[in-house]
C-alpha cells in the first residue's frame, strides 16, 4: 500500500474504531469531522471489501485522452495572443466556423495549462512577444494594448517600454554592523529587465544617492549605448530637494534624467524595489550574516557584488518581461528596443529642425 493510499484510508479506519470504542457514532464523527452518513457508508464498504474498499475510487482523475489534439491546442494558444480581447465563447464560435469543434470550457482548459485564462495574462504574453520578437501588431492587438494601458494609468501602475525607460531607486537599511555602525544599501533596478545594482554606504544622504548613479548605474547604460530616461524614487530627503542645493537632483539635471516621485505615504508605488529588498534580505543577508563575521563595508560589498552577479545572470526571474529568463538575458534580448527609440527620437528632432529652418 502506498503512502497516499494510507493517508486516505487511515482517518476512515480511525473513525470506525473510535465509534466502536466509544459506542457513540455522533461523538466519533464530531472528533474526525465526518457526517453520520459518511460513517455508515465507510462501515458498509469496510464490511464488504476491507481496507482497500475505503479508497476514494470516485475521485476524478485527469484523462489525457480527453485533451484536444495538439494541433488544435496550438491554435487555441496562438489565438489567445492574436486576439487577446476575445473570450472563450468567442474563440469557440470562431473555431466552429472553421469546422473545428472545441467547447468554451475546452478553450479555457487549454488557456489554463498555458497561463492564458485571463485577459490580463493574455496581454502580458502579447507584450512580451512584441518586446522580444519585434513583430507587427494587428489592429485588434493594438486596441487591446491601448485599453490595458489606460487601465494601468487609472490604477497608477508603472508603465515601461524598454530597458532604460524607467529605473527605480530606493534606500534599504541593512542593519548595524559592529565596529562600523549603520549600513544602508542604495538599490537601483531597471523596471523593464529587472537588472539590479546595489552599493553599500554608512549614511543616508543625497550625495550617496547621486554617487550610486554616477558610479554604477549611468556607466552601465553608457556601456550598452542606451540612455537612462527617467528614475522613480520615494519622497525621502536623499532624493528630493531644491535642485541648486541638492546633489541628487543636480546630478539628474546634469545627466538629463527625468525624476518621478511616488505618491505621498504610498511606498508600494515603488514595489519593484520593495520586492527586491525582500529577496536580497531572505536569500543573501540573512544567510551571509550567519556564515561570516564582517569587519568592514568593503568586505560585505564584495560578497553582495557576487550575489548580484548571480541574481542578474543566473537566477531565473518571473518578471513581466522576463518569463523565466535571467534579468541580464532579458536586458540583452530587448536592448534593441531602446536603441530604436533613440534613433527615432533623433530622426524626429532632425525633421522638426529642418521644418523650422525652411519656414
Amino acid at each position: 500500500m502506498t503512502m497516499t493510499e494510507q493517508k486516505i484510508i487511515k482517518p476512515k479506519l480511525g473513525l470506525l474504531e473510535l465509534a466502536q470504542r466509544l459506542g457513540n457514532v455522533s461523538q466519533a464523527c464530531k472528533v474526525f469531522g465526518y457526517s453520520r452518513d459518511s460513517f455508515y457508508r465507510f462501515k458498509e464498504l469496510y464490511e464488504t471489501g476491507g481496507e482497500m474498499a475505503l479508497m476514494d475510487l470516485n475521485r476524478k482523475k485527469p484523462n489525457p485522452q480527453n485533451r484536444v489534439h495538439p494541433e488544435i491546442e496550438e491554435k487555441v494558444v496562438r489565438i489567445a495572443i492574436d486576439e487577446p480581447a476575445w473570450g472563450q465563447q468567442r474563440v469557440s464560435n470562431e473555431f466552429k466556423r472553421q469546422g473545428i469543434l472545441i467547447s468554451p470550457g475546452g478553450v479555457r482548459s487549454v488557456w489554463q495549462r498555458h497561463d492564458l485564462e485571463t485577459f490580463k495574462k493574455r496581454l502580458k504574453a502579447l507584450e512580451a512577444k512584441v518586446a522580444q520578437e519585434g513583430c507587427i501588431l494587428t489592429e485588434a492587438q493594438l486596441q487591446a494594448l491601448e485599453k490595458a494601458k489606460v487601465e494601468k494609468e487609472i490604477r497608477g501602475e508603472i508603465e515601461t517600454e524598454h530597458p532604460g525607460y524607467l529605473g527605480c531607486q530606493d534606500t534599504f537599511y541593512v542593519g548595524n554592523m559592529k565596529g562600523v555602525g549603520r549600513i544602508y544599501q542604495q538599490t537601483f533596478i531597471d523596471s523593464y529587465s529587472k537588472v539590479a545594482m546595489v552599493k553599500l554606504y554608512d549614511r543616508k544622504l543625497a550625495l550617496v544617492a547621486a554617487d550610486m548613479l554616477n558610479d554604477r548605474v549611468v556607466p552601465f547604460f553608457d556601456e550598452y549605448e542606451i540612455p537612462l530616461l527617467r528614475i522613480l524614487t520615494d519622497r525621502g530627503t536623499e532624493y528630493c530637494g531644491s535642485r541648486e542645493h541638492h546633489e541628487f537632483e543636480l546630478y539628474l539635471a546634469l545627466e538629463d534624467i527625468d525624476h518621478s516621485k511616488t505618491r505621498a505615504r504610498s511606498p508600494q508605488s515603488n514595489g519593484i524595489c520593495e520586492r527586491f529588498h525582500k529577496t536580497i534580505l531572505n536569500e543573501f543577508y540573512q544567510v551571509a550574516f550567519r556564515k561570516k563575521l564582517y569587519r568592514s563595508i568593503e568586505e560585505l560589498q564584495t560578497d553582495v557584488d557576487q550575489w548580484i552577479e548571480y541574481y542578474n545572470k543566473e537566477r531565473p526571474h518571473s518578471g513581466k518581461y522576463c518569463f523565466g529568463k535571467t534579468p541580464m538575458q532579458t536586458f540583452l534580448d530587448s536592448i534593441q528596443l531602446a536603441k530604436d527609440k533613440v534613433i527615432n527620437n533623433k530622426f524626429s528632432v532632425t525633421n522638426n529642425t529642418d521644418c523650422q529652418t525652411s519656414s
